[in-house]
């Protein structure tokens, strides 16, 4: 017998050091990732053990060992909803009565008959996203209720709500919300806190009842008193009787399951649909096959019942959502035994004791994820394990996000044909594009769990308009479909009778979107009207009346998030389907990613010309480890775009040096403005400096994440920068500027600055742009253009893009340099590029504290290579070393490649972790989390750290902890000191470390460890060799000879399966 793991329990608190009572769910997700399959707690007059594991849920879904038991939560929905089907217990007969008399409501013909009705509210949802246009920001949550809502009203109560008519969500939902999710919070109070300390809660809790009682109530009294032969749930409950006792049900019940139906009917299908267009969204090819599928399927007929049954891929992808994301993540059972002396029975036969009166909680957000059923990618979203013939193949009880047995949900088939046809809909008519490309699941609890802060647009499809739109939705056809005849979309006159021109940009950073802005700045010299957009903006939907200029690079191989959509279209396409388009194209890389460099933006000019588009220009690229990407992008617009366009469109060129600055005014009047997307506000707990005086600094930052933000470990954080104030300063006394000047940008410029809008200067200086950024050549002819001698033109002649590069040379640091050269200060802002996020690696683990993250960075504060005797200061690391506990900073959470996270299966997949200097970063997450495991009493599978640092006293980062995490078992750390190779066994780098332990780190690998680096690209690349040298030797002492060449193969195949490198400079 092995004992089951307790959470700590503090008098009267219960186990709120542990779980947070707003979000349960999350809060027990974690714990199953420290304690593991099992662990239990004792909650006022409750004893609940959590199951985790596919295993334990198999064993507890044996109806003759488990029962249903309504506890905690939903014990707390009595209040509401009584001995409603959802709520009853298994002894009371109303459960029962009610259950046979409604259940053939919820047959395949009752469920078919209620298509129509679906279809009429889904229209009204279809029809507003089309009138309200393409650049509408849309709530799907907020809408998939409303949808929700409104179909369980009209189909099982003949009501209609008119939520699509609302600019507020319905009172129905505003009540509904606050009853559930204080629902879950009184389930974790004593009596005494919920009667005394909570009474306006309790007050606003037992209002928001009655206000869903009247709703009800009201809907009751219309039928009866206008009395129909509707076959629906309503006539049912009035009217029906029970095939076995003949009695009907009573006046409460029926209130009691309205409520029900209207609650449990409407809320946990929104949840399922809202999580699935979030994972559509972040997968593109997914989004791609499923509406690929809704068009060889539907096509642009409408919509009906014989098309639900053939969605076979769009069925897959709502199981493995439901998977993922089950609405109701959380079920309880009890032990069915009667008799004293049955007891206690045994889980994972006679391993864990369970006593008489325990309550099992299952845990379906963990057990969905079981490594050992769904493999190490159990984490991601794939459909393909869900279509007909995997399914049918998991194992029992492996796939239960609607309950279990007689006390499954009722009403799943309904659930499943509403959401089929929202789906198709949706898909059949729009195409859909993340507002942040780069979101991070969010949720919000009340006793289900939906996404939050989640927003999506919707642009038709088909040149389809609003008016059209409603014509296909009721089966009509448009004119021109009836002729044969396809019409294009009207292109609006251009102002001043300038031609268009479609700027495209793929993006994370924000390097290629600044691109796109600044060539929109200069496209209007040249006689064009821009349109700049991202590319996912422009799946199907390239012009072929206009130059189409793409901007996009590479992430380790992969699109940028909001350009993926657009990458696996071009994928699909098989023929000539471009033919017309003319397009050029500009890419950015990174050559320390040696095997994807230029992939994407490769990828995406060859498939363009491919599928008969025209280039109309060579490719540009850039490498942005050599620091010079916007002279890059200038000389290829000069040397290559313009004259490709001129000699397409015909053109003339302006071959003139221009400094296309900003039109702006001064105000007096002092208002700021601060620049914050998709970004939320943190808070610093702690800041310290992790190094000796004298060292390179090193720097830890504790931050108190935003509500609602998560994150695992390996992921990054990004950091929305403020440039130094005493470089803002400077700028501001060179151009004359007071302290608290304000400007105002005018409106209609190519700029994504605030226009229209007072800001102080130094507020634009310090939140908006970059002032570090190397100047461009096209930088530095504007200025030479307005010297006023030939001695400083010629200084500014003679820079070259190397030198520039090589010692960081800025814009802000030439001006300095040459104080004699007067620009307008809109002129200057004009040159300057928009301030960028920064990525740090996260060093923390949630599962030591999931509302906390922290940071470990170097501060780049050294004599500029300029040799002027200034300092160069890091924008960011700045930023962050001046921060201090109290302070406010705007970060985001983004995930990390798939492959850089710690095994789901920690008993098996040992771990092999490289690192140099800050690298260790990632690393100190993932061993927290080891050590969490391990102290929870968890088996883990042994880990290596090989580090690399100069001195054991000065700057080892964190060999306190390491030092107490592996006494623990969490690690075995190898360490290298380059500045004292003598301490670390005659090893100077991390690499040399790796090469001398190699036997340690071999023995591993042969038993399925993965590999992680993180560091430089310089110490990644020897890190790549030595791993090569490794598997040749490994190799030829087992008999057989490769070549080098062989062994980088073997690494190269490896990559972000086994191994996965994480590198920066």
């Amino acid at each position: 017998m092995t004992d089951i793991p307790e959470l700590r329990s503090v008098p009267l608190l219960g186990i709120v050091q542990d779980v947070d009572p707003g979000k349960t769910h999350p809060s027990f997700a974690r714990l199953a990732d420290v304690y593991g399959e099992i662990f239990a707690y004792d909650i006022p007059g409750e004893h609940v053990v959590v199951v985790n594991s596919l295993e334990l849920v198999n064993e507890t879904c044996d109806e003759k060992r488990f029962k249903k038991k309504p506890s905690g939560g939903v014990k707390e929905l009595r209040h509401g909803l009584g001995d409603g089907l959802f709520t009853a217990y298994n002894e009371e007969e109303n459960w029962s009565l009610a259950h046979r008399t409604l259940l053939p409501k919820f047959g395949p013909l009752a469920i078919t008959s209620m298509f129509d009705e679906m279809y009429d509210i889904a229209t009204q949802m279809i029809s507003k996203w089309a009138r309200q246009g393409p650049d509408h920001e849309i709530d799907p949550i907020d809408d998939f209720t409303r949808l929700t809502l409104d179909s369980i009203a009209l189909c099982a109560m003949g009501s209609r709500f008119n939520s699509f008519y609302r600019d507020k969500s319905h009172p129905f939902v505003t009540a509904l919300v606050f009853f559930m999710l204080e629902s879950s919070k009184r389930s974790f109070r004593p009596a005494f806190f919920t009667d005394y300390i909570y009474r306006a809660s309790g007050r606003q809790y037992f209002e928001s009842i009655g206000i869903m009682e009247d709703i009800a109530r009201d809907a009751i009294h219309e039928r009866q008193n206008h009395p129909n032969d509707k076959p629906d749930l309503l006539n049912a409950m009035l009217n029906g009787k029970d095939p076995k006792t003949g009695e009907g049900m009573s006046k409460d019940n029926i209130l009691r399951n309205a409520l029900t139906f209207l609650l449990a009917g409407h809320e946990t299908t929104s949840g399922m649909l809202s999580f699935l267009f979030v994972e559509l969204l972040k997968n593109p090819r997914t989004l791609k096959a499923a509406q690929e599928e809704v068009d060889n399927v539907i096509g642009k007929e409408k919509v009906t019942a014989n098309h639900v049954s053939k969605l076979h891929y769009i069925t897959a992808c709502l199981r493995e959502t439901l998977r993922l994301w089950p609405p109701a993540p959380g079920s309880r059972v009890s032990p069915s035994w009667e008799k004293d002396e049955d007891y206690p029975m045994y889980l994972s036969p006679n391993r864990y004791k369970i006593n008489k009166g325990d309550t099992i909680q299952i845990n379906m957000l963990k057990a969905h994820r079981d490594p050992k059923v769904y493999g190490e990618d159990a984490e991601q979203f794939k459909p393909e394990r869900m279509l007909e013939e995997n399914f049918k193949k998991l194992p029992p009880n492996s796939w239960k996000p609607f309950g279990n047995g007689m006390r499954a949900c009722i009403g799943r088939a309904f659930a499943w044909q509403e959401g089929h046809i929202a789906v198709a809909m949706i898909l059949q008519n729009f195409n859909l594009q993340a507002v942040d490309p780069s979101y991070s699941m969010k949720l919000r609890q009340t006793l289900t769990i939906k996404p939050t802060d989640f927003k999506f647009r919707a642009s038709l499809r088909d040149g389809l308009d609003a008016t059209s739109l409603e014509q296909r939705l009721w089966g009509g056809k448009r004119e021109h479909e009836m002729n044969g005849t396809h019409e294009e979309k009207a292109t609006d006159t251009p102002p001043e009778k300038r031609s268009p021109i479609r700027i495209l940009f793929g993006s994370n950073a924000g390097t290629c979107e600044s691109l796109a802005h600044s060539l929109a700045n200069t496209a209007s010299s040249h006689g064009f009207r821009p349109n700049v957009g991202s590319l996912d903006g422009a799946t199907k939907d390239l012009p072929k009346d206009q130059p189409v200029i793409v901007m996009t690079p590479s992430y380790e191989g992969e699109p940028p998030d909001n350009a993926r959509q657009f990458v696996e279209w071009l994928k699909g396409l098989q023929g000539s389907e471009l033919e017309g388009v003319k397009y050029a194209v500009f890419g950015c890389g990174n050559h320390d990613w040696a095997n994807t460099f230029h992939k994407i933006p490769t990828l995406v000019d060859d498939l363009l010309a491919q599928r008969g588009a025209t280039r109309i220009a060579e490719r540009g690229l850039s490498d942005v480890a050599e620091n010079h990407v916007f002279d890059d992008f200038d000389g290829w617009q000069d040397n290559s775009l313009w004259p490709g366009i001129a000699e397409a469109f015909g053109h003339k060129r302006d071959l003139k040096a221009k400094c296309h600055g900003l039109d702006i005014e001064f105000h007096e009047t002092n208002r700021s403005t601060n620049l914050r997307q998709d970004v939320a506000e943190a808070i610093v707990k702690e800041a310290k400096s992790l190094t000796a005086p004298g060292e390179p600094e090193k720097r830890y930052l504790n931050l108190q994440l935003p509500t609602g933000m998560t994150y695992t470990a390996g992921d990054y954080l990004a950091i929305l920068p403020m440039n130094p104030s005493r470089v803002v300063k400077k700028i501001m006394a060179d151009f004359g500027l007071p302290w608290d000047a304000v400007l105002s940008i005018k409106k209609g410029q190519h700029t994504i600055l605030p226009q229209g809008k007072n800001i102080t200067v130094f507020g634009i200086l310090s939140s908006y742009v970059e002032l570090n950024q190397p100047v461009t050549q096209k930088n530095l002819s504007a200025l030479a253009a307005c010297a006023p001698d030939e001695a400083t033109r010629k200084a500014l002649d003679d820079l070259t893009v190397e030198e520039i590069a090589s010692k960081r040379i800025s814009l802000v640091d030439v001006l300095s340099e040459h104080p004699s050269i007067s620009i307008p200060f809109g002129d200057f802002l004009g040159m300057l590029s928009p301030l960028r996020v920064r990525q740090y690696s996260i060093s923390s683990s949630p599962l030591n504290s999931p509302d906390t993250c922290t940071l470990t960075y170097g501060v780049l504060d050294t004599e500029a290579k300029s040799g002027s005797g200034k300092r160069y200061l890091g924008t960011a690391s700045t930023y962050l070393s001046e921060l201090r506990p109290g302070d406010r900073v705007y970060v985001s959470v983004r995930p990390s490649h798939q492959a850089f996270h710690p095994p789901l299966d920690v008993a098996k997949i040992p771990v092999i972790m490289i690192c140099a200097g800050t690298g260790i970063a990632p690393f100190r997450g993932f061993v927290q989390q080891r050590r969490e495991q391990i102290e929870a009493g968890r088996a883990i599978a042994p880990a290596l750290l090989f580090c690399g640092c100069r001195h054991p006293e000065k700057d080892a980062l964190y060999a306190e902890e390491f030092s107490a995490c592996a006494e623990k078992g969490a690690i075995d750390i190898r360490y290298a000191f380059s500045r004292h190779p003598e301490m670390s066994e005659g090893c100077k780098y991390v690499q040399d470390r790796l090469w001398k332990d190699r036997d340690d780190a071999k023995k591993l690998w042969l038993k399925g460890a993965r590999i992680y680096v993180c560091g430089s690209g310089k110490m990644a690349e020897e890190v790549d060799r030595r791993l090569v040298q490794i598997h040749v030797d490994y190799t030829e002492e087992n008999g057989e000879k490769i070549t080098s060449e062989e062994g980088e193969e073997w690494l190269k195949n490896m990559r972000n399966g086994r191994f996965a490198s994480d590198v920066f400079d």
